[in-house]
Formats: structure tokens, C-alpha cells, sequence
């Protein structure tokens, strides 16, 4: 009879398929977790990519300008902010002087239109500023976009490492 029994619970339990509730609640209580963790994980990287992404631009900035200089200034930008677009004249601060499209991206210096690529927005101004023949070091460039303005100081500019 205990062997009749037996073949009787063996043969319900072979022919039982799929999960338990209780295993299947354990896999969605796993599931969770998991989100829980890596969905701010990810937007962490994702704003952080953007940060890194426009301080390479600010970077490429700095660099036309550093060609600007070393082209036009013979090597020697003074003190003065060179306009990243528009049609403020490239002249010692405090200047008033004026001449048409000027501006690194005039002068092709940089792509045109160029692109903040946090936010997808058009470029519309901002500068690289000199003092003392040095990047300033407390708003060494500036972009501007409809929306945005951002400010980089000298040590971020020269630390970002080029690609």
C-alpha cells in the first residue's frame, strides 16, 4: 500500500509543470532588487556622460582658440576674450572695436553650428578668455546656448585628457 502510495505522488509530480507561486514571487522580489539598484546606477552614468561631454567641448573651444592665437596673435593673446561665435571684434578686453563675423566659428576656427551635446542645443555665444597671456583661471571658457550657460575654469579645461 506505502508503495502504491508512493508511485501515486511520483507519477502527480512528473506530470506538474512550471514554477511554484513562491518560486515565481522569489524571482520577481530578485527582479526588484536589482532595479532598485541599477536604474539610478545608470542615470548616474548617463548625466555624467553629458557633464564629461561638454566639458570636451569646452575643451575643443580652448583649442581653436589656441590655434587662433597661434596663427593670427603670433602666439601672444595679452588679455582679451575671443568670442566663440558672433560678431564681437577679437580685441583687448575693454575694447569697443569691431569687425564683421568674427568669432572662432566665423573664421572657421571651429565647426559650424556647433552642438552642446548635454542638451542638443545649438551654441549661440560664449568665449575663451586670456589674461595675461594665460587662460584665465576662474572663467577660462564660456558657452552659451539658448537655455544654458556654462562656465569652466582653467584646471578643468587643461586636465581634460584629449581622444
Amino acid at each position: 500500500m506505502l508503495v502504491q502510495a508512493m508511485k501515486r505522488r511520483l507519477s502527480k509530480e512528473e506530470n506538474q509543470k512550471g514554477f511554484t507561486l513562491i518560486e515565481l514571487l522569489a524571482v520577481i522580489v530578485i527582479l526588484g532588487i536589482i532595479a532598485v539598484i541599477a536604474i539610478p546606477m545608470i542615470s548616474g552614468i548617463i548625466n555624467n556622460t553629458g557633464d564629461k561631454a561638454d566639458l570636451a567641448t569646452a575643451r575643443q573651444a580652448y583649442e581653436a582658440a589656441r590655434m587662433y592665437v597661434t596663427t593670427e596673435l603670433d602666439g601672444n593673446p595679452g588679455t582679451r576674450d575671443i568670442p566663440i561665435i558672433g560678431t564681437a571684434a577679437v580685441a583687448a578686453s575693454g575694447s569697443t572695436a569691431a569687425s564683421p563675423a568674427t568669432g572662432l566659428m566665423h573664421m572657421n576656427f571651429l565647426e559650424n553650428p556647433l552642438v552642446l551635446p548635454s542638451t542638443k542645443e545649438n551654441i549661440i555665444g560664449g568665449i575663451v578668455k586670456y589674461t595675461s597671456g594665460d587662460l584665465d583661471p576662474t572663467t577660462a571658457v564660456t558657452l552659451i546656448t539658448a537655455n544654458k550657460n556654462l562656465t569652466f575654469t582653467k584646471e578643468q579645461i587643461l586636465k581634460t585628457k584629449l581622444k
